[in-house]
């Protein structure tokens, strides 16, 4: 399966709307930067969308999920069969994910990627099944060629599909047990910080649990370190196929020119080997909170990241990403329906 695609043309952020909304922002009744942030929001989303008045009523958002064969090596604190038991919460609507997106309008569709354990049939999920789990990285790398060609094309299939319903931006959620290991190797070889520092308890190890588990990592980068220069190598060897999709979804929004809302720690591995596969990325990110997993911090600095939220959160699922929404919506609402000082006759400066 040819991987071209993912150095093909991306969309550039529209230089000329943003440069309008900075202006329709110099002229709204309010002191200039009274809204802080909210305003720089509307400017960018403006640049992203090509509008003066950007607008978030169709979100589309994608949970991909998939297994870990790492997880043979005990590093989490839940079974495998947690994944395939997930998918059966996330169609019927039980799971976080689930109601936030009720709560805020926003589409969900949920891309199986392939579990330890058959979750049955269940005709609201996406069947993109490449395999069981990937292979436990500490013997083999996690991907064959092929199977990463595969997760990354499922990732662009997602934005495909979110495209063609008129989505105005992408959120994209993550389930796998074992997946905290797989970011924190994958970030650790793309950073070169040691898996001390990014190992962090995931579904709720203890500290002696944490401490297996950067150990793990450890053993893991001492076989693949050799050949980890290459993202897209790194990605392969020490990745997950949900991580892979996410990071493959990351290059074709970009590609299609479609805004991104960046969830918590896995997330933002994969848009991290996203933006080293595919340096334009990261003007088309947005990053929705600030999660509670301590390697998220580490990999937000390397992005230059600024996130909306620090609630304390690291469910993953899209869950912080679609918390932060209605920031962005307020945003848009604030830009594109306050009055000017001339529509509302109050006397102020205005260009």
């Amino acid at each position: 399966m040819s991987l071209d695609w993912l150095h093909g043309p991306c969309a550039v952020p529209d230089a000329a709307a943003a440069a309008r909304a900075v202006a329709r922002q110099g002229r709204l009744t309010k002191p200039p930067g009274s809204l802080g942030r909210l305003e720089a929001l509307a400017v960018q989303l403006a640049a992203l969308q090509g509008q003066d008045r950007p607008m978030l009523e169709r979100v589309q958002v994608c949970v991909f999920a998939g297994d870990h064969g790492v997880v043979a090596q005990g590093v989490s604190a839940f079974p495998q069969a947690v994944t395939a038991q997930m998918l059966r919460n996330f169609v019927g609507g039980g799971a976080a994910v689930g109601v936030l997106a009720r709560q805020l309008g926003a589409q969900l569709e949920v891309v199986n990627l392939g579990t330890a354990v058959d979750p049955g049939p269940l005709p609201e999920l996406i069947d993109a099944h490449i395999a069981p789990m990937t292979a436990d990285f500490t013997i083999a790398p996690a991907m064959t060629t092929a199977q990463l060609g595969a997760a990354l094309t499922a990732g662009r299939d997602a934005v495909a599909r979110a495209r063609a319903a008129g989505a105005q931006l992408f959120i994209g959620g993550e389930m796998g047990i074992g997946n905290t290991t797989a970011a924190a190797a994958l970030a650790c070889a793309l950073l070169g910080e040691a898996p001390g520092q990014l190992a962090g308890p995931g579904t709720g190890l203890d500290a002696a649990g944490v401490r297996h588990k950067a150990a793990v990592i450890a053993q893991a980068l001492s076989l693949h370190a050799a050949h980890c220069d290459e993202p897209l190598e790194a990605l392969r060897r020490l990745g997950g196929f949900e991580i892979a999709a996410l990071a493959g979804a990351a290059i074709a929004c970009v590609q299609g020119g479609l805004p991104l809302l960046v969830d918590g720690f896995i997330v933002t591995a994969a848009v991290l080997a996203a933006c080293r596969i595919q340096p334009a990325v990261r003007d088309w990110l947005l990053f929705g909170h600030r999660s509670a997993e301590p390697g998220h911090e580490r990999v937000l600095r390397a992005l230059d990241a600024a996130p909306l939220l620090a609630l304390n959160m690291r469910l993953g699922e899209a869950s912080g990403a679609l918390t932060a929404l209605p920031l962005l919506r307020l945003a848009c609402a604030l830009h594109g329906e306050m009055a000017t000082f001339s529509e509302a006759g109050v006397a102020g400066s205005q260009p």
